[in-house]
């Protein structure tokens, strides 16, 4: 199955803070906000919704098309992502602006308080489809993630002018989108990504209830957190599935991304839901694990254990001839 992942390409700038937040918050006084936090670390890191998603799903060896806007300044991070398995060549470089870059702080209960800069990302909205299309010899499905918005806007109109595919992903740019473009992003999704608080936001948002989204859309995949994340496909019961055990609470920035990685990679593997959302959820887990969105590494052998460990040796049994293929396990 060939892949096009679209998306913002970003240098993640993650930040720590050793108190919460909220201890700093006056309920009465929200509307004067002015704080500063002293934090204890900083890491640089390559991230951005679709260059995260692409490369967890070269990491399981599969070989997406990752198409974005990036700066001048995005040489090593082509290098980067192209050693491991993505093909960036429909890639567009702005020669006059940097690369965006995201900026995040993260306190001891996990919350975070986050801004964007989209610098080259603002020129997504230039990139044409159908020559990436031609260009890799046919696409099967097309993920729309948070990226500048007209840009979103115009890769979803052009994937059901052509017919193609794709995957609904918003997430950030909920937030800051009106009702009717919330609407023009997921109607016809053959798959919807959304955590809980994201669900409701569409469903507010968009003025449809539940069944309505249900009708307009294939598949819909709700992450919840600890809670694991629900499928949900018209014609056939919910798949609840659980994550896996963690070894250690790094930083949650990324943690979404990897299992769209993870789901997505299963399903051109012809795995079932249930499967699919097992796969991303362990792929999750090593993020939320590791400091930075594509700083995670393990072995075939290990991901297989970790799997079997987490959902039987007979889920196993489904996955693991899979990953026999991966080339990007290093």
């Amino acid at each position: 199955m060939r892949i096009v992942v679209t998306g913002s390409i970003a240098t993640d700038h993650l930040m720590t803070y050793s108190g919460r937040f909220v201890d700093a918050l006056l309920p009465d006084k929200l509307d004067a906000l002015s704080v500063s936090f002293l934090v204890d670390g900083l890491d640089i890191r390559r991230g951005g919704v679709g260059a995260n998603i692409a490369f967890g799903m070269a990491v399981l060896g599969l070989r997406p098309v990752l198409v974005g806007a990036v700066g001048n300044d995005f040489a090593d991070y082509r290098s980067w992502l192209d050693r491991h398995g993505v093909d960036t060549s429909a890639v567009h470089v702005v020669d006059d602006v940097h690369t965006a870059r995201f900026v995040c702080t993260t306190d001891q209960a996990q919350s975070q308080i986050a801004s964007f800069y989209p610098g080259a990302m603002e020129q997504a909205r230039d990139i044409e489809l159908g020559p990436v299309a031609e260009q890799v010899g046919g696409v099967d499905l097309v993920l729309v993630g948070a990226n500048d918005p007209e840009a979103m806007l115009r890769h979803t109109a052009e994937c059901r002018q052509r017919g193609l595919a794709f995957v609904a992903d918003p997430s950030q740019q909920l937030a800051s989108a009106t009702g009717d473009q919330i609407r023009a992003l997921i109607d016809g999704a053959a798959y919807l990504f959304a955590n809980e608080y994201e669900s409701a936001l569409i469903a507010s948002k968009a003025g449809w209830t539940g069944d309505e989204i249900a009708e307009r859309v294939g598949v819909r995949v709700t992450t919840m957190g600890a809670k694991g994340a629900r499928v949900e496909r018209p014609g056939a019961p919910a798949v609840e599935v659980s994550v896996p055990a963690e070894k250690r609470k790094a930083d949650p920035t990324g943690v979404g991304d990897a299992f769209r990685a993870g789901f997505l990679a299963a399903t051109s593997w012809g795995l079932g839901d249930e499967r699919c959302a097992q796969v991303g959820a362990l792929l999750a887990t090593y993020v939320v694990e590791t400091v930075g969105t594509q700083e995670y590494r393990f072995t075939r052998d290990e991901f297989a254990q970790r799997f079997g460990d987490a959902y039987g040796d007979a889920a196993a049994a489904e996955v693991v001839p899979h990953l026999a293929g991966a080339g990007a396990f290093r």
